[in-house]
């Protein structure tokens, strides 16, 4: 985020406190978020999008706030060769956030991904994050990518403290030894909860909005489920 002077900042501060969180009896916002690039932030969104509505019948809407617009792409290439996807993907700009949220809160007992940037140096992502139920961070265990998640969760966490914070080793390569792995999964302890890894698989390139490859569900379908009877389950249905 951009610096700013103490003044600002409490000013800051006094707007997050005046602003509402989602009624949780219409949507639950789903942030997936990483300031490192190639973290899987977009392959983890299609993931969880696709197992919310084949596993579980939930609605869902992907809002693809990511500069690459990756999950965007496939939701066109997918309505190009007429296949109808089981929700809707929309670009959305920040800018735009205020104004998409109060649409989506009337849908009832929908779930909204929002697939964030990879960078947090604009304030426009402030009313995204104070809108986050929960939030999901992909990483892998090189040193780069630990930095930037410990960074992201304590930006994060500094913005929104009510989110819950997940913290998903993605991509793990199981010929590679990670000697820090006990100790940064201790650090990251420190901010959130760690699922089990998720291999890194090269069908995951296969993954698109209208199915998930059969071969990665092993895979992933341990960590999904995790995700959803601890946090999403129980919320979802109060």
């Amino acid at each position: 985020m951009t610096k700013r002077s103490s003044d600002e900042t409490a000013a800051v501060n006094a707007r997050h406190e005046q602003t509402p969180v989602n009624p949780k009896n219409h949507i639950m916002v789903i942030l997936i978020g990483n300031q490192k690039g190639g973290a899987g932030k977009s392959t983890l969104t299609l993931l969880l999008a696709n197992y919310l509505t084949s596993k579980h019948s939930k609605k869902v809407t992907v809002l693809d706030m990511d500069y690459q617009q990756s999950v965007s792409t496939k939701y066109e290439k997918a309505k190009i060769l007429e296949n109808e996807a089981p929700y809707e993907v929309i670009p959305a700009d920040l800018a735009h956030f205020p104004m998409l949220l109060q649409v989506l809160t009337k849908n009832p007992d929908e779930i909204v991904l929002i697939d964030l940037p990879g960078k947090m140096d604009d304030d426009g992502l402030i009313p995204v994050i104070l809108s986050g139920d929960l939030i999901l961070c992909p990483f892998n265990y090189d040193e780069f990518s630990v930095d930037s998640t410990l960074l992201f969760a304590m930006v994060a966490g500094k913005i929104n403290n009510r989110a819950p914070i997940v913290f998903i080793p993605n991509r793990i390569k199981t010929t590679v030894r990670y000697n820090t792995r006990i100790e940064v999964d201790k650090v990251m302890a420190n901010f959130g909860t760690v699922t089990p890894e998720i291999a890194d698989r090269i069908d995951f390139q296969r993954v698109d909005t209208i199915h998930t490859p059969a071969i990665v569900l092993p895979v992933v379908l341990p960590v999904l489920d995790i995700i959803y009877n601890t946090h999403l389950a129980k919320e979802h249905n109060k």
